[in-house]
């Protein structure tokens, strides 16, 4: 086991008509000054944003707006972001929707203190700390990132798509109201399981085994998602599978899931790339790359692989050949993945072939042009990501 730091200081307030405490805990973090902001239409249709509107108002906390965020955000509409905050003196910002909103926000706030570009911080040129401080109405359960320190943004000019971690990035306070996601679409709820589960699986395939209460916390949250997700295919509007789903993809993500072992991310670099390049959602990229991923790395711990083929999948163990069981266990999560219509290749994914050429592109973006490694369980270079991206497509 290893020696963890655990931190998770998000104010939480979930469940029917939480969305009344929004002004509150807006006041309550010292806002006074707030950029609202948020993605497309669908918050403004179904009322949502009035209703922040009158809470912030009820309070006495001026505001001004920036909607417009897309999957995969764009720095493009950060550096915007940025120059509102300063000449509008905003002092906080308030999200309004689900990751890419809430890793928009993220960026502006480590941006607005910040006397460069805000990309600085996605390549690594700067490692400021200062922010402003970031409130989440969550909308969309799925990345995690209204308890995660965690922001990924794409930049629209080269396509790269790079993340940036600090605990300063953890929301003030997150408002998680289940039936504000009756109506998402199937894709949707299906991309964001697989994104959550994703979250869970990246810390669970490690090279430490000796973590018992850790890996059945994991377990049990892979295990829920898979039975929730099943059943909202059917009930779209189930609210104790939608408050499963809510809550398991910020416990997926507040780092819980991976206290006292080594973690990956392997899988989730590759697909930043895969969607760099061809704007997919995430979650159906990481469907699409993690049997190979899988594949290619299994036996570096074959137990772990031939555990988690029998205590998530529901696997036969066969004890007398491990390496079976375990890519029984894969070949289990691929159906899963497909029964939600999610892809498991990049073929399906992209919808046409995909050439040697823009593989090595990915792959030299991915290790930084060959000078960078990515993995936990496997290290992996370059050469290792191209094999993993012809296995996948």
């Amino acid at each position: 086991m290893k020696d963890f730091k655990y931190y998770a200081p998000t104010e939480v307030v979930f469940g029917k008509n939480s969305e009344d405490q929004i002004g509150k805990m807006a006041k309550k973090y010292g806002a006074k000054r707030v950029l609202l902001h948020y993605g497309g239409q669908s918050a403004e249709r179904s009322g949502l944003l009035k209703k922040v509107r009158e809470q912030l108002t009820a309070e006495g906390i001026a505001f001004v707006e920036l909607g417009g965020v897309v999957p995969n955000p764009r720095v493009s509409l950060v550096r915007k972001g940025v120059e509102i905050c300063r000449k509008e003196n905003i002092d906080f910002i308030l999200a309004v929707g689900g990751g890419s909103v809430i890793d928009s926000a993220k960026a502006m706030s480590v941006g607005v203190p910040y006397q460069g570009d805000v990309w600085d911080f996605y390549i690594r040129k700067a490692f400021d700390k200062a922010c402003l401080p970031i409130g989440c109405v969550l909308t969309i359960p799925a990345a995690g990132s209204e308890m995660s320190n965690g922001s990924v943004i794409t930049n629209d000019e080269n396509g790269l798509k790079k993340d940036y971690c600090i605990n300063e990035f953890r929301c003030k306070f997150a408002i998680m109201n289940p039936e504000r996601t009756y109506t998402l679409p199937a894709w949707q709820t299906a991309c964001g399981a697989v994104d959550m589960m994703m979250h869970t699986m990246e810390r669970y395939f490690s090279k430490d085994d000796d973590m018992d209460i850790t890996d059945n916390i994991a377990e049990a949250l892979l295990k829920t998602v898979m039975n929730s997700a099943s059943i909202l295919m059917r009930e779209p509007e189930n609210y104790r599978h939608r408050a499963q789903i809510m809550w398991a993809g910020s416990v997926a993500h507040n780092d819980l899931t991976g206290c006292g072992t080594s973690d990956d991310w392997a899988t989730h670099n590759l697909e930043h790339e895969l969607s760099g390049m061809f704007d997919v959602s995430h979650g159906a990229g990481l469907a699409a790359m993690w049997g190979s991923w899988a594949r290619y790395v299994m036996h570096e711990n074959i137990t772990r692989f031939a555990r988690f083929a029998v205590n998530v999948m529901g696997v036969p163990n066969d004890f007398n050949n491990p390496e079976a069981t375990a890519l029984a266990g894969i070949r289990a999560t691929e159906k899963f993945f497909a029964s939600l219509g999610m892809p498991t290749d990049i073929h399906t994914l992209i919808g046409k072939e995909i050439s040697d050429a823009e593989i090595d592109e990915m792959a030299d973006k991915c290790s930084n042009g060959g000078t960078s490694t990515i993995g936990g369980l496997k290290v992996l270079a370059k050469k290792d990501m191209i094999e993993i991206y012809k296995m996948a497509r």
